[in-house]
């Protein structure tokens, strides 16, 4: 199977038959604009400027439509909170450590088993018309490491 993330081979599953039987979710946040101080120029790090954030994350939320429970699935307003906090937290160079951050806090949640980030900074400086800069980070939960072999191998 094909992943319609990244056009490669779907690891494990994911994205499209899910975890064994059951066929993974996806929750979307996009266009969270929070002012952060990123960048390698240090104007930008002082006056600071406007990111977007879209984040995807894939999940199964067949028991929380089932039982109409938000504790049951990962709370947007909870993750938006918390990807704000990292954008408008302490300064990083790189956009791409930016996202790799963020990426690293959507799979935070248990029930997160792949999350997409895409850190966009429209207003980068670049003496050129531009629409946008983007960088997009794709992560899939790392497997539970395998339980030791009965003979301690």
């Amino acid at each position: 199977m094909v992943s319609p993330v990244t056009g490669g081979p779907v690891p494990g599953g994911l994205g499209g038959s899910g975890l064994g039987d059951v066929p993974l979710d996806r929750i979307t946040l996009t266009g969270l604009r929070v002012r952060g101080h990123h960048g390698v120029l240090a104007a930008e790090r002082e006056l600071g400027q406007e990111f977007v954030v879209d984040a995807v994350i894939w999940l199964d939320v067949s028991e929380a439509a089932r039982d109409d429970d938000v504790t049951r699935t990962v709370h947007y307003g909870e993750l938006a909170e918390a990807l704000a906090g990292i954008v408008g937290g302490p300064p990083m160079e790189l956009i791409e450590t930016l996202a790799h951050r963020l990426v690293a806090a959507c799979l935070r949640a248990d029930r997160v088993m792949r999350a997409e980030v895409t850190v966009h900074k429209p207003a980068a400086p670049i003496p050129l018309p531009f629409g946008d800069v983007a960088v997009t980070v794709t992560r899939d939960r790392s497997p539970e490491p395998a339980p030791p072999a009965p003979d301690g191998r």
